[in-house]
């Protein structure tokens, strides 16, 4: 199977917007790495804690991933990893000053804009790989329980498919998709999704004191017959937005991967376990090695 090379930015590139989570400020930058670095997070304020994007460094959180090393945290990456995972972009710096990215529109077309904007470079060393030989799942299957599985499909390629049913009772209709993923879908298919939640789970975060500073413009919120103030810019803009996430948290594996994933009503941590499990199902079959590579 083809390697193909690793790539960074060719100049750095920032955007700004409000933290979906603190109501902060943030700016964040994207910066060229050498290769081999991999994608890391630095916040301004710890600049001495370099928090690589990878699975061994994730922390439990609810609806979200978040990196977390010497006592300093990230929340929320998995929007600004999938721009960088869907853009093929391997080496990156990401610096920013809060302990999230910009919420931006729930979306990763901002960070993907502005990385396009800085332009990829081929680094000429190859970009690991994991070849799916075996089939790995999260769990047996049973009907309505949430569930991720990874195939081996014998072919380049990595393709993710997700199915989203939260039932008759839920106002967002089931949705079922599967993406081939390559810069130009991850474009076409995939970056302009946006996050959804529904009207009773806002009301409940902003009593824990988040999102206080969103309205309903600035995702998608779903009341009782669809999106509220708000419209979608597909039919099936949620289960994209599935798609998106499990992209983005895929990538903690630090490698491309080659084979089929497929969801069922999954979230971060379900994708966090589906990652740990490729780990142990294939640790002999990396290529190059990527444990000596980092």
């Amino acid at each position: 199977m083809t390697l193909r090379s690793q790539q960074t930015i060719a100049r750095p590139a920032d955007v700004s917007g409000i933290g979906f989570l603190t109501g902060a400020d943030v700016r964040l930058r994207f910066l060229p790495a050498e290769p081999y670095e991999g994608i890391t997070f630095v916040r301004s304020d710890r600049p001495e804690v370099v928090l690589p994007a990878a699975i061994e460094y994730t922390v439990p959180r609810a609806r979200r991933t978040a990196l977390e090393h010497r006592g300093v945290n990230v929340e929320m990456i998995e929007h600004v990893m999938a721009a960088l995972a869907g853009l093929q972009i391997d080496n990156c710096r990401v610096e920013l000053n809060a302990p999230e990215p910009p919420g931006c529109d729930g979306s990763s077309l901002a960070f993907a804009e502005a990385l396009l904007d800085a332009g990829r470079v081929s680094q000429g060393v190859p970009r690991p790989l994991l070849n799916i030989q075996h089939d790995v799942a999260t769990g047996p299957f049973e009907p309505g329980v949430p569930r991720v599985s990874a195939h081996a499909t014998g072919r380049a390629g990595w393709v993710i498919g997700y199915d989203l049913d939260y039932g008759a009772d839920s106002p967002i209709p089931a949705q079922r998709l599967q993406v081939t993923v390559t810069p130009e879908s991850f474009v076409r298919e995939l970056a302009f999704a946006r996050t959804f939640i529904l009207e009773t789970e806002v009301n409940s975060l902003r009593a824990q004191g988040y999102g206080k500073r969103l309205t309903a413009k600035d995702l998608l919120i779903y009341g009782p017959q669809g999106p509220i103030d708000n419209e979608l810019r597909t039919p099936d803009e949620c289960v994209r937005h599935k798609i998106l996430d499990c992209l983005g948290d895929l990538a903690l594996i630090g490698c491309d991967l080659a084979g089929r994933l497929e969801a069922y009503r999954s979230g971060h941590r379900l994708n966090g376990e589906a990652v740990r499990h490729l780990q142990q199902a294939h640790a002999q079959h990396f290529f190059p090695d990527i444990r000596r590579a980092a």
